[in-house]
């Protein structure tokens, strides 16, 4: 996720909520965007907790999970062979040792790469999981494996060489946990964000009840007043949007729609989402803003 501000006034205070009639009710305004409600906001692990593992390795994930973030949160590219990796760039250069496209390389040639040569500030890992390629399935089965219920919000990256495939080996990579389709009175611990509006509805089309998150560097014109593309339950504004526009989130909410904000690193920014009421606040520094919000940290 990255990005710069750009949104129009939309106003007004926060009030009441109800849903438009063919708004789908989302998690996170009406509950928890993380399935059990927290105090305050849903802290979301971007990439990991990746200001002390490198990002989107398998030891960043497990950091998170131990420092107690409700949820994670990963970019999803398809390799030359068609496997799903958690990398967030185009190609492998910034986050390994190697160099070269992520879609014209095979998972093989991936796995040989060392993703743990970009070390943030904090404890060096020198086990694997601190180095190698992540696959989607390998962090779907750590979440399914948690010892507590955690969500995971799955970002697909466009453009793309691969187009609708993305969607289609995500969707097939969700059934196989049972994840994509869940059955009446259930509910999925996943949900898919993009800033591709088009990606958003191909999940909807093949998966109707898989919550979606429209990413929002700035907001459009036709979506000042708080609304979204049809079908999209919630909305994600980069925190330089709330800073500019802070009003943006109750307009969300006046639509029935929770707000996901990233990339919170800040305190003070932490604290103008609690006062704001966002639904989930998605950061590199899960243990900060847990503190910050109270709750206890592992």
């Amino acid at each position: 996720m990255s990005g710069h501000p750009g949104l129009g006034r939309v106003g007004g205070a926060r009030k009441d909520v109800s849903v438009p009639a063919g708004v789908p009710a989302a998690p996170g305004l009406f509950g928890s965007v993380c399935g059990q409600p927290p105090a305050g906001p849903c802290v979301v692990a971007h990439r990991g907790a990746s200001q002390e593992a490198p990002e989107h390795t398998l030891a960043a994930y497990r950091r998170a999970i131990l420092a107690g973030a409700d949820a994670l949160e990963c970019d999803v590219r398809l390799t030359a062979d068609g496997h799903l990796v958690c990398v967030h760039d185009r190609r492998v250069d910034r986050t390994s040792d190697g160099r070269g496209v992520v879609s014209a390389l095979e998972l093989a040639e991936l796995a040989q790469l060392d993703f743990g040569t970009v070390v943030p500030s904090g404890p060096e890992d020198v086990d694997r999981d601190a180095r190698t390629i992540l696959t989607l399935e390998r962090l779907l089965q750590t979440v399914a494996d948690a010892p507590r219920r955690v969500a995971l919000a799955v970002e697909t990256k466009h453009p793309t060489r691969y187009a609708g495939l993305v969607e289609r080996r995500l969707v097939a990579c969700l059934d196989r946990f049972g994840w994509a389709h869940p059955r009446l009175g259930t509910t999925t611990p996943v949900r898919v964000m993009s800033f591709s509006t088009l990606s958003l509805r191909r999940i909807r089309e093949l998966a109707p009840r898989l919550p979606t998150v429209a990413l929002l560097d700035r907001v459009p014109l036709r979506m000042r007043d708080g609304s979204l593309p049809r079908g999209v339950q919630s909305a994600g504004p980069s925190i330089d949007v709330l800073r500019a526009h802070p009003e943006y989130v109750a307009a969300a909410h006046a639509h029935g729609h929770p707000v996901h904000v990233w990339t919170v690193d800040d305190a003070g920014d932490v604290d103008l989402c609690v006062e704001l009421e966002v639904d989930a606040i998605i950061t590199n520094r899960p243990r900060m803003v847990l503190t910050r919000l109270g709750r206890s940290v592992g």
